[in-house]
């Protein structure tokens, strides 16, 4: 057990139960949240029959305080006294048990996978379409709004086709994940059923605040207003395009909690990659980080800006840079983030000519056992039956023997993993290339393999690596073409500064005078806004970085 530090005691301890944890990447977060969960149950604050609910937003998060809270507390402590939910796993919980309150039948069937993107699949609905559908649904859906109101909202925005869905959904019976948290808030809304888990749980735990919808936080406060723990960080808020409101929801956290405690020692990176993050504070509301041992770093770390006359001779800089690097610690992690895939589509394609071990994120078969069931399926594979199908997504599920698969989890991944096999398979890639870039290891994950790790930034965010380099560091690609907005544009520099953060030894900023389009002409790019915020920070250039590997000390940073 590795010994808690003077903060996260600080934590345990704390009397108050309305308390506010603004915790940066790699401070300790997740273990000063499992330690405070053990100093309200040791202290007879939550006292038996009574729970304490922990939500997360994801399986990952969850597992991964699962695991802490082993640490700290006996099996039988575990079971009878903490609930470790995701949100969805929340709000299904609540909608099988009380729907009746709000008029809805209790055997309502919850979402296992995206049933809109299947939906929109199958009518091969246009691109540049989805994204509109989508948002008119989740939008619709953040607000406290039952079936008939729902249906009502959809039709005064006028789009047809969210309707129609809705219209669908309803029919069959079935939820979608965004009708979870809205059923959630309304049977919540309920008094008799807000008072029954208020006194059933006597403290809450929100893990990663800044993520919360507004109806998410509202659901939160029905349960344990001023008994809730918060913990986060502004400067990890990059959701915006899911919901999360990280600033107004901060604002609404501290009027409401008595007590605030603040992290500022990193245990995760090293002085110079700390220094790049600080360089964006202005831009991401973060706290000011040192290194908890910053005379552990060999050589301090690396922090690195370099520029390129093409994005494929950007691409070929970042093959030679993966190699050095695996040639003196072979060993270890490189993640290559971009803000979006696309931009990244060159180094992809470089790094998969060599034979340099390489795993992309983006493609979403990264467990094990998915990857052995649908790399099978490819091999079987008829592509003229698939062409003559009238549904494809049925054909897919029927190839991978779906309806057999028992486990909601594996279901799950399974059905996000055939959505992928079709969105390649209308993009004209065979099924052979698709089979060819599902890797299998010999773990339940690949993703804590060494070698190169191909992924974006909302995708790594909760991850870490050895190296990061942070690819199209360029306007129009970070911030995004779309962000125009203060508040859109403030997300985007935290999203450069949560890709910067993943780093532990170093981390280079990499972007191209030319880029070309999707449709292949070359385009002049200009340098990122946040550049200038980074400059204050002295990254080195390429030439720096070439002396800094000739002279670091890689026999310490192999091991630490």
């Amino acid at each position: 057990m590795v010994s808690p530090t003077l903060k996260q005691l600080e934590i345990r301890d704390a009397k108050a139960l309305d308390l506010l944890v603004v915790a940066p990447a790699g401070c300790g977060k997740t273990e000063a949240l499992a330690l405070r969960i053990q100093g309200l149950l040791q202290r007879g604050v939550v006292v038996a029959p009574r729970k304490i609910l922990v939500t997360t937003f994801s399986n990952r998060a969850r597992d991964n305080i699962k695991e802490r809270l082993r640490s700290y507390l006996p099996p039988v402590v575990m079971r009878e006294r903490v609930s470790v939910v995701n949100f969805h796993g929340l709000a299904a919980r609540l909608i099988r048990a009380h729907a009746n309150v709000i008029g809805l039948s209790t055997e309502l069937i919850l979402p296992e996978n995206d049933w809109i993107g299947e939906q929109i699949r199958q009518r091969n609905t246009p691109w540049n379409d989805r994204g509109p559908i989508q948002n008119a649904l989740r939008e619709t859906k953040q607000q406290p709004l039952d079936d008939a109101a729902v249906e009502a909202e959809l039709a005064r925005l006028g789009n047809p086709t969210a309707l129609e869905l809705e219209r669908l959904r309803k029919a069959e019976g079935r939820l979608t994940y965004d009708d979870l948290p809205r059923l959630a808030e309304l049977i919540l809304s309920h008094e008799a059923v807000a008072d029954l888990y208020a006194t059933h749980f006597g403290a809450v735990v929100v893990d990663e605040f800044q993520d919360l919808t507004p109806q998410q936080l509202r659901i939160v406060n029905l349960i344990g207003h001023k008994r809730t723990t918060y913990g986060g960080d502004l400067a990890q808020g990059i959701y915006g395009f899911a919901g999360a409101q990280p600033l107004e929801v901060d604002q609404v956290i501290r009027s409401e909690c008595t007590s605030v405690i603040e992290f500022s020692e990193s245990h995760r990176s090293s002085p110079a990659v700390l220094g790049m993050v600080n360089a964006l504070i202005p831009l991401t509301s973060g706290q000011t980080l040192t290194a908890a041992d910053p005379g552990s770093w060999p050589s301090g770390g690396l922090a690195g800006s370099v520029v390129h006359q093409s994005a494929g001779l950007e691409a070929d800089w970042v093959v030679k840079l993966a190699r050095a690097i695996l040639a003196r610690a072979p060993g270890q992690r490189i993640g290559v983030l971009a803000r979006t895939a696309p931009r990244r589509r060159f180094v992809d394609a470089a790094v998969a000519a060599t034979d340099i071990p390489h795993f992309r994120w983006d493609d979403g078969i990264l467990d094990t056992d998915t990857a052995k069931l649908v790399k099978a399926m490819l091999a079987r594979f008829d592509p003229l039956a698939y062409t003559k199908a009238d549904d494809k997504v049925a054909f897919l599920r029927d190839a991978a023997d779906y309806e057999s698969i028992t486990d909601v989890d594996v279901r799950k991944n399974t059905a996000d993993a055939l959505g992928w096999v079709q969105d390649l398979l209308l993009d004209a890639v065979s099924p052979q290339d698709i089979r060819a870039r599902i890797k299998i290891g010999d773990s339940s994950t690949l993703i804590t393999s060494a070698g190169v790790h191909l992924l974006s930034g909302h995708v790594g965010k909760g991850q870490q690596f050895d190296w990061v380099v942070v690819i199209g560091v360029e306007e129009d690609f970070i911030p995004f073409s779309m962000a125009t907005t203060p508040e859109k544009i403030a997300e985007e520099a935290r999203v450069l500064s949560v890709m910067i953060s993943r780093a532990r030894h170093g981390v280079i900023l990499s972007r191209a005078t030319s880029v070309p389009t999707n449709g292949g002409y070359p385009k002049s790019r200009n340098a990122s806004r946040f550049l200038q915020s980074i400059a204050t920070a002295n990254p080195i250039d390429a030439s720096g970085i070439v002396d800094w590997f000739n002279t670091a000390n890689w026999h310490e940073i192999a091991r630490r």
